[in-house]
């Protein structure tokens, strides 16, 4: 299932991972396991941001996936089912 994560850092603890040079090890190792379709970086509600379209194969993911944002940036982890134009046309066209 196509999902969309949003990951919120904690400022303390995001600055200490980018201090002690693991941060980009922890985003590159997430993005090769998940092999996001696409991943972005921002600020939002005033802290560091990750979001990430990838496929939820199936739920027992969910750990290894939120777990590393929970252990290394002290985040909070969003997930939500998420459609593109192609899903949303066929569930539509269900419709009628």
């Amino acid at each position: 299932m196509r999902t969309l994560l949003r990951a919120r850092l904690d400022t303390a603890a995001s600055n200490e991972s980018i201090r002690d040079g693991t941060m980009p090890e922890v985003i590159e190792e997430l993005l090769g396991q998940l092999k996001p379709e696409a991943a972005y970086f921002t600020a939002m509600d005033g802290g560091r941001t990750c979001l990430l379209v990838f496929d939820l194969q199936d739920p027992s993911q969910i750990p290894s996936v939120v777990e590393r944002f929970f252990l290394n940036a002290d985040a909070e982890v969003e997930l939500y089912p998420v459609m593109n134009a192609d899903d949303l046309r066929k569930g539509l066209a269900a419709l009628g």
